[in-house]
């Protein structure tokens, strides 16, 4: 399981188990939750369980491929399009001295912003 080339290697039956899914079906249930920052045991029924996604996320972590492949998405940022995202955090009682911190009925909030590609890249 420590080379790269184990991740996409056919699983060998002295390991036991079933068979692995469509590889590609995977690489998409991962690429989902990424995308959707949604948990685990969200993902859709139709990518299959959500335990062997997982799996097959961390075995490319592991490798290093992961990484591989966020460097290749995020070569040429598209700047086509560009989304704007907000939120409104409470502070924590501790981080009241400090800058951009404001006071509305639920007590002391700060305001995130992000910009993002139309890919959902932070820019």
């Amino acid at each position: 399981m420590g080379s790269r080339s184990d991740v996409f290697a056919p699983v060998r039956k002295s390991q036991g188990g079933r068979p692995p899914k469509n590889r590609r079906q995977m690489l998409n249930a991962v690429l989902w939750v990424a995308r959707t920052g949604a948990p685990w045991r969200d993902l859709p029924d139709y990518y299959g369980p959500w335990s062997s996604v997982y799996s097959f996320f961390w075995r490319l972590q592991k490798a290093g491929i992961w990484d591989e492949i966020l460097k290749h998405v995020t070569i040429e940022p598209d700047f086509e399009q560009m989304m704007i995202d907000s939120t409104i955090v409470r502070v924590h009682q501790h981080g009241a001295s400090k800058q951009a911190i404001g006071r509305s009925r639920g007590g002391l909030i700060t305001k995130i912003h992000a910009v993002v590609d139309a890919l959902g890249n932070p820019l």
